[in-house]
């Protein structure tokens, strides 16, 4: 569990000198962010709640009353019980109110953050870029000295340290899992919920920008967003709503590992003997190396769970619990042949003949060795299910890439 450092809520811009320097404290400005988003302390509520009151207040709403929960799955019945005041009506035609200042609390905060990013990302400069980001991959793939170095853009380096590495842990690798465990069940889809701690991704992009020079905003948009910041630095997720606001509280227990091949920080969240996070009221999220699973993949993977199990992710999951070879022996796989993997070197290919009964189709599986190094520095052994017609592994491992055996056998490298 990490201790988040107190930082100030007020977005400045404190330019370094150098494209280096630049780079190098947009790290520690992502680093401390991301303290934040994995923060397991208590909710800091009277900070919390008066980032929220300066939101209604923008809104030319009085503070709401404030309803605090120990976890998101306990917020569901809040929400449920008066889905009116945390939900846009559902209207049609002529029904819907054409001004702003008519929209329902839920939609008037929705508007009124976008229309900030919006500005933000005009002085920023993101919305002239954001379609070719995803396309910017160089620095993120590179070591801040070779980017620098292959003339990379300040601007691109500055966000492979500092905004990749937030979205990919806090966006994609946290908060992901926790929504699809904890607010699945239906009727509170349609509740506007903001992430707090979790909105640190976002919120650290428009704070690094300014603060390493690259960026200056408006006044009135510096005291904007340092509520968000608020209350990425002070709370859980959060739900508004009219005359009312409903408060998560922060993980009790949160746990991580870093991501294969970060250059830059990047974690995923892993846990084998427990919950990789948990909260005081005993709601959970088992995550293993990355991949959401049930509970039952840590206490119980049986053949027949795993058999019976829909999502692939978790059925190789599950089998890596138990681990390979004893699976092959207990769900009685057949090995049909091996050959050397040409695109693994030292490592080889397997393939099975899979029962009819256990998968349903005729198939075979395919048992191959990762490419990329583990963080513990082992490879993961995974399974790929490919047609009953294929003999040859050599021929099954290309067909898993869309090549023939021959062109697979020609690689030099796989990853």
């Amino acid at each position: 569990m990490t201790r988040p450092r107190r930082g100030p809520s007020k977005i400045t811009s404190t330019p370094p000198r150098s494209s280096g320097e630049r780079v190098e404290l947009a790290g520690i400005i992502a680093a401390d962010w991301l303290r934040h988003a994995l923060s397991a302390r208590p909710s800091d509520r009277a900070r919390a709640e008066a980032a929220v009151t300066g939101l209604y207040r923008r809104l030319g709403e009085p503070a709401p009353d404030f309803v605090w929960v120990p976890s998101p799955a306990a917020a569901r019945p809040v929400l449920l019980d008066a889905p009116h005041r945390f939900r846009p009506p559902r209207l049609r035609g002529t029904e819907a109110p054409t001004r702003p200042a008519d929209w329902p609390l839920v939609s008037r905060l929705a508007n009124l953050v976008a229309d900030l990013r919006d500005r933000l990302d005009e002085r920023t400069g993101t919305a002239v870029v954001w379609q070719s980001w995803y396309g910017t991959t160089a620095p993120r793939t590179m070591t801040v000295p070779e980017a620098l170095a292959a003339g990379s853009p300040v601007r691109d380096v500055v966000d492979a340290v500092g905004r990749h590495p937030l979205r990919t842990t806090v966006d994609d690798a946290v908060r992901a899992p926790i929504r699809a465990e904890l607010m699945r069940s239906e009727g509170e889809a349609a509740a506007l919920t903001w992430y707090g701690q979790h909105d640190a991704a976002w919120i650290a992009h428009y704070d690094v920008r300014a603060r390493v020079g690259l960026a200056t905003y408006a006044h009135d948009d510096v005291a904007h967003l340092g509520l968000w910041a608020e209350l990425a630095r002070s709370t859980g997720w959060w739900w508004p709503g009219e005359g009312v606001c409903v408060m998560s509280e922060r993980p009790s227990e949160i746990h991580t590992e870093p991501q294969p091949g970060a250059l830059h920080g990047e974690l995923r969240l892993h846990r084998d003997d427990a919950p990789a996070v948990r909260y005081a009221d005993g709601a959970a999220v088992h995550v293993l190396h990355g991949a959401h699973v049930p509970e039952w993949v840590l206490t119980d993977p049986t053949p027949e769970r795993i058999h019976a199990e829909p999502n692939v992710e978790v059925r190789r999951s599950a089998i890596e619990r138990i681990g390979w070879a004893r699976y092959i022996g207990r769900a009685g796989l057949r090995l049909v042949s091996s050959a050397p993997d040409p695109g693994n070197p030292d490592s080889e290919l397997q393939l099975y003949d899979v029962p009819l009964a256990l998968w349903g189709r005729p198939t075979r599986l395919l048992l191959a060795v990762n490419g990329s190094v583990e963080p513990d520095g082992h490879r993961r052994r995974y399974g790929l299910s490919v047609p009953a017609h294929f003999d040859d592994p050599v021929a099954a491992a290309g067909w898993s890439y869309g090549l023939s055996g021959e062109h697979y056998a020609q690689l030099l490298r796989r990853t």
